[in-house]
């Protein structure tokens, strides 16, 4: 499927140039008669001619000198915007594999387009001065160093079904909020965890993305030529369980990844097909690739992997009882282990969410979630699990809440985001507060807050990385 998608996802756009290279170009001419001439329409009677200069402006029986223009003000030829950012976060728990400080950055936003008639070009990039990590030399992937490359794609729109877009970019879809199905674009778990703006959470991704419009169905297909992993959890800023160990570890262990990244070999595709239906959107969602975070362990080189993976799931969105609703599911096959036998490669998935959102009174919304996470072939999991290791339940249920209220003209804004899992036994809390002082800064006082009972469940790991965080920020 993945090669399939691939021709498709890049063929698309060769066909069309090919076939079509007036389609990009600007407007066509107007039929005959309705353009072309060079007079102007003749004005009614009397209006005719223009008004006499004042006097002094001409001399009688000479023309007037042309009008002087004022030289225009300094315009870039494309549109610029950004901002600059300060975060700083510290501990609330005292974690002897980590520094006191979670987060101390300095970030400068730079973002840039230039559009045309059918295309644009579109740039955007962080420059970050971060004390804490205290890595400056650049990897583009991992989002370490002091360039954070996080958009660089041209677009185009050749036909008036066809869209193009390729080169680096911010992918997402699926219905969930802050929970994750069948979008299997790249996250970025350190920055969600610390708290960076929401925004950081999905990571760029460096893909060819083709939409077609129909009328009575649309598709997108996705095609990476090169894995993009998740910016996951490696013990560098946020201390994790290390099952080796069995233990909390951090930068006393961090993790290292045999990533794929052979392009055309270790590459990724996905598509989506969704339509309107009866006022509700729906949607087929598919992807072949990778596990995003490493999932499974070499036991020769003692490296993180990340096993095969396929998704593929369908979801639904649309009003309901005075809001929204939405039902999300997916079937994670696990290609590398699809009996559940090997312990080094985790078992194959069904993954389902149900969510309902609505205003309670003006300025307050609330939303809640249903999330499940169901092993298959669980007896034989729990038969080949190394002694000693902790078992995972075969369902793992959470259950998330957003509560969020706007005063004062919507310049504070107060919001709580919160997951709970009944079944590990743990939670994850995101209260924060921002207000707009004026037209260019935004002040935010935030927290991220973990506990668990047990060390080795999702949220439970986290517990000794609880912080508070304040920013503030100024957009130009």
């Amino acid at each position: 499927m993945k090669a399939i998608l691939g021709l498709l996802t890049f063929g698309i756009p060769l066909l069309v140039f090919f076939l079509f290279p007036s389609a990009l170009r600007g407007e066509p001419p107007l039929p005959a008669g309705l353009g072309g001439g060079t007079g102007e329409p003749a004005l009614p009677a009397g209006l005719g001619g223009e008004p006499e200069l004042p006097s002094g402006l001409a001399a009688p029986g000479e023309e007037a000198p042309p009008a002087v223009r004022e030289p225009d003000p300094f315009t870039l030829p494309f549109r610029f915007s950004g901002f600059a950012e300060g975060l700083l976060g510290v501990r609330t728990r005292r974690d002897p594999y980590q520094k006191d400080l979670s987060a101390g950055e300095v970030r400068l936003r730079l973002e840039g387009e230039k559009g045309w008639d059918r295309a644009a070009f579109r740039a955007g990039a962080d420059f970050l001065y971060d004390p804490v990590l205290n890595r400056h030399s650049i990897d583009l992937e991992s989002g370490r160093g002091w360039l954070d490359l996080r958009e660089a794609r041209f677009s185009a729109t050749p036909l008036h079904f066809l869209d193009l877009r390729v080169g680096r970019q911010v992918l997402t879809w699926g219905t969930g909020d802050l929970l994750f199905i069948n979008d299997l674009f790249p996250k970025d778990w350190n920055s969600f965890f610390i708290g960076r703006d929401d925004e950081y959470l999905k990571a760029p991704a460096d893909a060819a993305v083709v939409s077609l419009f129909t009328g009575p169905i649309n598709l997108d297909l996705v095609y990476s030529p090169r894995f993009d992993p998740d910016r996951f959890i490696d013990g560098r800023r946020i201390s994790y369980y290390n099952p080796a160990l069995g233990r909390i570890a951090g930068r006393d262990a961090v993790i290292e990844a045999a990533v794929p990244d052979r392009w055309f070999r270790d590459d990724e595709a996905a598509f989506r097909l969704h339509r309107n239906i009866a006022g509700w959107e729906a949607a087929l969602y598919g992807y072949r690739g990778y596990w995003k975070s490493p999932a499974g362990s070499d036991p020769v080189s003692g490296k993180a992997t990340f096993p095969r993976l396929g998704v593929y799931g369908g979801s639904l969105r649309g009003a309901a009882a005075g809001g929204i609703g939405n039902l999300e599911l997916g079937f994670y096959d696990s290609e590398e282990n699809r009996s559940g036998s090997d312990p080094l490669v985790p078992n194959s998935e069904l993954r389902f969410l149900a969510g309902y959102e609505r205003e309670v009174f003006p300025e307050f919304t609330a939303a809640v979630q249903y999330y499940l996470e169901y092993m298959l072939g669980y007896d034989n999991y729990r038969e080949n699990l190394p002694p000693g290791a902790p078992a995972r339940d075969e369902a793992r249920h959470v259950i998330t809440l957003r509560l969020t209220r706007l005063l004062l003209r919507q310049d504070l804004h107060l919001s709580f985001f919160g997951y709970w899992s009944p079944s590990d036994q743990d939670f994850y809390l995101r209260p924060k507060v921002s207000y707009r002082l004026d037209d260019h800064w935004t002040a935010a006082l935030g927290a991220n807050v973990f506990w668990g009972a047990d060390d080795w469940t999702f949220f439970g790991q986290f517990r000794k990385n609880t912080n508070a965080y304040l920013s503030l920020r100024y957009g130009f």
